[in-house]
């Protein structure tokens, strides 16, 4: 356990590191922040990177076996009926726990936090139905993100304005630390009922599913709610150190009811799974059990850090560069915090250890991180350039997942599901509680409007590496090709030809 632990504060320290170096250079040179800001910002920053470490242990020990034991249990009901309620019911619940959906929503003013919170759950869970049925009857995952982004597109042209961007960036955020393990844990369980060999395909996707969910049923949202006023970051008046103290004490019993909340929904589906038909040994209990303290204590620090220091530094930030910077040098610099951000994003290792292994080294994990990084630099870059021109997102979101959809023809099925899945990956806890507080400073001293202008930035986040993937995907295919040709052999006609370890002579 304690190299474990070890293990995951190195991956939490260098996902934080980046933003904590970027905002110290900046604050000392060309946007500086009151000292005691700064202060509470490097303080927060500690516990993140504490938070964090316990919250992905506790993934591991707790979130990930509870996912993949009640997948079994669905699977071995045999009641396809049972499994499509209940897989709504889990990914529902389990949405609701997503903290950077949290995140989002207390950072949108004029729409109730429930409501928000609930449209994206909803989503979540018929998108993960919808991705167990694809897994079940073997539909292809590009026929069905075609429909549903088409869809998503008309969608756009109704929904109000000011919410647009809003419900684009629902479905980015909400692929977070919780989502992604425990959908990936019970996906696997789920794709055991077809009866035949799980094809590798289906390991992947199902992210994607989730991402596109919430998308849809935030733009219905936005038929019936419109969002008001300005930007919801409260920034601390900060005299003293005790200024710091008193912020947290404050803070901590809201975060610590509101993970408890979040987290119980899972738990009581878990007992009943475990009463009904799961009977666990009382050590493998013991260890979930542990680790659910782990994902709690670790969720309420991450919760509390983020509000308290970190999501007002990324807004004291923007402004600051509006005020003190010229307009190139917000693009600048947007361009190298989205480079360093996804550098260090730890489930970005995960990926790229996964497709240097299913590629069997064509594509080297070295090469794809340095192409996701430079995807995710040019999708800050292009936030930043929004902010300054008051660009539609749907003018970049639009054509962007065209290409990703017209790639899909000729790509492989695989690279498909791993490009979309991709996004995903690298929209992770940094954007949300960085990336967007530093566009909505920057755009609100500029006098724009937040919801058209700043929103938006981890939608593009997540639209840069499946176009990133799939142009791997391309690289890998002529690769493969070129290696079938030069194994063309002429063969002459009397000779024997082995064919799977058996012979066949040529008809005379």
């Amino acid at each position: 356990m304690k190299k474990l632990l070890w293990t995951k504060f190195k991956e939490s320290f260098l996902s934080v590191l980046p933003i904590i170096v970027i905002v110290l250079v900046l604050a000392l040179t060309i946007a500086p922040m009151p000292f005691y800001s700064l202060v509470l910002f490097l303080v927060s920053a500690m516990l993140m990177i504490l938070g964090i470490t316990l919250f992905n242990l506790g993934v591991d020990v707790s979130l990930m076996p509870i996912g993949e034991h009640v997948g079994s249990g669905l699977v071995k009901s045999k009641n396809l009926k049972l499994i499509v309620v209940l897989t709504f019911v889990i990914g529902t619940f389990i949405s609701i726990a997503e903290p950077d959906l949290h995140v989002l929503a207390r950072q949108v003013s004029g729409i109730p936090d429930p409501v928000i919170i609930f449209a994206v759950s909803v989503g979540v869970g018929l998108a993960l139905v919808g991705a167990f049925l694809r897994i079940l009857f073997q539909v292809r995952l590009s026929a069905i993100l075609a429909a549903c982004y088409l869809l998503a597109f008309i969608l756009s042209g109704f929904t109000s304005k000011n919410f647009l961007s809003i419900a684009w960036e629902a479905g980015a955020v909400t692929t977070g630390p919780i989502m992604v393990p425990f959908v990936m844990a019970l996906g696997l369980g789920l794709a055991s009922v077809r009866g035949d060999k799980t094809t590798e395909e289906d390991s992947f996707g199902l992210v994607a599913f989730c991402l596109f969910g919430p998308i849809l049923t935030m733009l219905i949202l936005g038929l019936f709610f419109e969002p008001s006023g300005g930007s919801v970051l409260a920034i601390p008046e900060l005299l003293a150190l005790g200024d710091i103290l008193h912020l947290y004490l404050a803070n901590f019993p809201v975060f610590f009811g509101q993970v408890a909340i979040a987290l119980f929904p899972i738990l009581v589906l878990f007992i009943i799974f475990q009463l009904v038909a799961l009977r666990l040994r009382r050590k493998t209990l013991l260890t979930i059990l542990v680790g659910t303290i782990y994902t709690y204590a670790g969720l309420v620090l991450f919760l509390t850090s983020v509000n308290v220091g970190f999501m007002p530094a990324g807004y004291q930030l923007g402004g600051s560069l509006i005020t003190n910077a010229p307009p190139w040098a917000l693009i600048l610099i947007g361009l190298v915090t989205g480079y360093f951000v996804v550098a260090a994003e730890p489930a970005v290792f995960v990926l790229k250890e996964q497709v240097e292994d299913i590629t069997d080294g064509a594509i080297s994990g070295r090469a794809m991180g340095v192409a996701l990084s430079i995807g995710v630099a040019i999708s800050v870059g292009l936030s930043m350039f929004r902010i300054l021109t008051e660009t539609s997102l749907l003018y970049i979101v639009i054509p962007g997942y065209i290409i990703a959809l017209l790639l899909a023809l000729v790509v492989p099925p695989l690279f498909t599901a791993i490009a979309f899945d991709s996004g995903a990956v690298a929209s992770g806890p940094l954007a949300a509680t960085f990336l967007l507080p530093l566009a909505i400073g920057a755009c609100e001293t500029s006098g724009g409007n937040i919801f058209t202008e700043a929103f938006g930035i981890v939608t593009l986040v997540a639209l840069t590496p499946v176009l990133t993937i799939q142009c791997f995907g391309l690289i890998y295919r002529m690769k493969a090709r070129r290696a079938e040709k030069e194994m063309e052999i002429p063969v002459a006609e009397d000779s024997i030809i082995l064919y799977d370890n058996e012979e066949y002579a040529p008809k005379q």
